[in-house]
């Protein structure tokens, strides 16, 4: 057996779709609509065909009125406004929307974003001195604000009106600015999950008078990297806006796309993968300034160069992310009982600790926060990420007061703390995390769509499934289970660690590719059904389209026998699992193996009355009797059997001595009296064709049964012998014995030696089912 790594969490299997009786869509599409809580015509076919007509009215956004008409009146004045942006992909999209929006409209404008390194997250006081000393009178942030309570007094104290347009969660306080258009501030909007970008946009159409089309490109590219939920207003910018950026004619998208590899249309994984990470780079690494100029260039030649300056710098961040990864793993190990990873470090870039924060929640399973040291200064900044059972902005809230500045969500944050109270909030979240949680809280879940037999796996159900998309925050794309048995597995990659399988039934074929799954291949054994659970699709190569299912996770529900007999120098430790019970089998104790201190060592002299269940067993040597092993499985009913045997003397495939080899001796004995054996044996065996050990053999059943003396090297006749039969000869039964276990368990096939080990284990069940009849 072998576990799965994830939790598999499975959808409802039952949804009556008898009850919508409209016939305008196949079983399994209603079944998914059902499942996304749509359950009539009209909501399907909104879901289906997003329109710009869907979208909700910017009248609806608290002072969004008063925000335009400020803006207008800078406008007719020539007053100079500034465009506060934020450095991810979000908020360089957002300052593009804005910037190219006021530009429109005749504004005497300019943008800025604060350096990540110098400055921090969101608007601060420098920033806006500085605008104030350049005659600003009117800033507008985007994608940021919501929480600068003290830079809007500032802004005030400098004369300088504030427009807030945000989207992420509003704190307690809110700033004291000119206006606030926060689709969470607007109780009337009914849409509460726009990105910054999306915000941007609804601003930019209200300034417009009409939907800015032409921002659909950056809007798309905001909403998807912000990963915001993909229904309703984000599902019509999302979706619209992939097919703008497909076709894109800006100079700064056609270079980001050459640089990415994307060629032809551009999906949610384009931008999600390949577009918002480099974009996000350029922030992480530096200041996004470059980012923000790559978008609003209208040079082609310009605009490709800006691009390949991006690639590199994405390159180094993905060098860096691996550095820091690494450094962290070592300072945190072991994991144990942490529940929460904290780890911080002098000179790490700040930049990239929301990536690096990233990757040990998905290694550990639990929530990271990873900040860099300033020791100079005597603080930390960093930022968090969290596993779906635990809200990291509602406990960190809890004890704010260790933090500086904090902000963020549920799953992601970013923080700036004293120095000193580093430990404390370890213990403090330590603390939260198990009060809420239990160990199984811990494990990462996969939602499971729907389990489908291997025939349903076909380019007609991708095709279909492919009108739900684009796929992103609540509306996952589907994840489906598949239980076969494979007709191949190999491990793939240059470093073999990808694995791929092959299934076959009622002459359909089904490929399986495992990124990251290689160390799998070795858990699967023959005629062993497997369990997958991932994505399907279409893989195109030379001109051939085949579905395929990406697969992110693997179990097996059977048990499972591993078949190492012979093989030497094989490395057991990699099967070996500290939390599972283990149990490895000599017929007399090593003085050393490989194998860990908690596996339990024993020998097949063991009271079997005193063994107790394991999950796995290691049969390292040949048992002295069949019964003994039977009589140990029947008891301990292990999951996973490891039979390692090795032979070097084989009973079985040396010849066993004929009942006329056994009476030419006798009679060659009786004509000698006495046999030399330095001296006849070599005689005997030239004439006779025989081994020396199957004339030892021999020998030695003889004088068990009495019928001859050994002294010295000579064999001589007893002239007065009992008569008894050859297999009353301890040894000659023992010869038997061990040519049986032998071939029963060493010299077997795979499929033979399988059923008499699952044979041995279904005695005790049915033993047990007759003792329960009978009772």
């Amino acid at each position: 057996m072998l576990e799965s790594k994830m939790k598999w969490n499975f959808a409802d299997e039952y949804h009556d779709t008898a009850q919508w009786e409209s016939r305008r869509f196949s079983p399994f599409m209603k079944e998914m609509l059902i499942k996304l809580g749509i359950t009539s015509d009209e909501e399907a076919a909104r879901f289906l065909s997003p329109e710009l007509a869907h979208i909700n009215s910017v009248q609806l956004l608290s002072m969004i009125d008063e925000a335009a008409e400020r803006v207008y009146q800078s406008i007719n004045t020539g007053e100079k406004i500034l465009v506060y942006g934020d450095y991810d992909a979000d908020g360089v999209t957002s300052t593009a929307i804005m910037i190219q929006t006021l530009k429109e409209l005749g504004a005497n404008c300019d943008y800025y974003i604060p350096n990540r390194f110098t400055e921090g997250y969101g608007p601060n006081e420098e920033a806006f001195k500085a605008a104030s000393a350049n005659g600003c009178r009117l800033i507008i942030t985007v994608d940021t604000g919501i929480a600068a309570v003290h830079e809007a007094e500032v802004a005030k104290q400098l004369g300088i009106d504030l427009i807030i347009t945000d989207h992420h969660e509003p704190q307690e306080v809110l700033p004291d600015a000119y206006a606030t258009i926060h689709p969470n501030c607007s109780p009337s909007y009914p849409f509460k999950d726009l990105a910054g970008a999306g915000v941007a946009v609804k601003f930019a159409e209200r300034l417009l008078g009409y939907f800015p089309e032409q921002f659909l490109d950056w809007l798309a590219i905001g909403t998807i990297a912000d990963m915001v939920p993909l229904r309703g207003e984000n599902r019509v910018f999302a979706s619209l806006g992939l097919k703008a950026l497909s076709a894109a004619t800006k100079p700064g998208l056609i270079a980001l796309k050459k640089v990415s590899g994307i060629e032809g249309s551009v999906d949610e994984e384009d931008i999600g993968f390949s577009l918002g990470p480099r974009i996000n780079a350029v922030g992480r690494l530096q200041d996004a300034n470059l980012a923000v100029q790559l978008l609003l260039s209208d040079n082609q030649e310009e605009a490709s160069q800006m691009a390949e300056t991006v690639q590199s710098i994405n390159q180094k961040r993905q060098e860096i992310v691996n550095t820091i990864v690494k450094e962290a793993e070592d300072m945190i190990a072991p994991v144990g009982d942490q529940g929460v990873i904290v780890a911080a470090k002098e000179g790490w870039n700040q930049g990239v600790l929301g990536i690096v924060a990233a990757n040990l929640v998905r290694k550990y399973d639990r929530p990271a926060i990873v900040m860099s040291i300033f020791p100079e200064e005597g603080t930390m900044k960093g930022s968090a990420r969290s596993i779906p059972a635990f809200d990291l902005f509602s406990n960190c809230m809890r004890v704010k007061e260790l933090f500086t500045h904090f902000g963020g969500h549920a799953q992601a944050a970013g923080m700036t703390m004293p120095l000193d109270n580093f430990d404390t909030l370890k213990s403090e979240l330590h603390h939260l995390i198990y009060e809420q949680l239990d160990s199984a809280d811990f494990t990462q879940e996969i939602a499971v769509t729907k389990s489908i037999a291997l025939p349903e796996a076909n380019q007609e159900l991708v095709e279909e499934m492919a009108q739900l998309a684009p796929f992103g925050m609540a509306n996952p794309k589907p994840v489906f289970h598949i239980k076969e048995l494979p007709a191949a597995a190999k491990q793939v990659g240059q470093r073999k660690n990808h694995l791929k399988l092959q299934f076959h039934n009622q002459q359909k074929t089904l490929d399986a590719i495992g990124f990251g799954l290689g160390d799998l291949y070795d858990y699967m054994t023959p005629q062993t059904q497997v369990s997958v659970v991932g994505e399907l699709g279409i893989n195109e190569w030379n001109g051939f389209r085949k579905v395929q299912i990406i697969m992110q996770d693997m179990k097996i529900d059977e048990w499972q026998l591993f078949d190492h007999r012979g093989q030497r120098n094989v490395d057991m430790t990699r099967f070996v699992n500290p939390q599972r019970k283990q149990i490895a089998v000599y017929r007399s104790l090593p003085d050393e193996d490989q194998l860990p201190d908690h596996v339990t060592r024993m020998t097949y002299d063991a009271a079997i009355d005193s063994l107790v269940g394991g999950d796995t067993l290691f049969l390292f040597d040949l048992p002295t009797d069949l019964r003994t092993l039977h009589m140990m499985l029947q008891k301990l009913q292990p999951e996973n059997i490891h039979v390692c045997f090795q032979v070097t003397n084989s009973a079985f495939m040396n010849v066993f001595p004929s009942k006329e080899d056994f009476k030419w001796l006798y009679k060659h004995l009786l004509q000698r009296k006495q046999l030399d054996m330095r001296h006849d044996f070599p005689m005997i065996m030239d004439a006779k064709g025989w081994t020396k050990d199957h004339l030892q053999f021999m020998a030695d059943v003889f004088f068990d049964l009495g019928f001859v003396k050994m002294t010295d090297g000579t064999i001589e006749l007893n002239m007065e012998p009992v008569k008894r039969d050859l297999t009353e000869s301890a040894i000659y039964q023992e010869r038997l014995e061990q040519a049986k276990i032998e071939k029963t368990l060493y010299y077997s096939t795979y499929d033979e030696l399988q059923s008499w080990l699952i044979a041995c284990m279904k005695d005790v069940q049915a033993s047990g089912e007759e003792m329960a009849y009978g009772l």
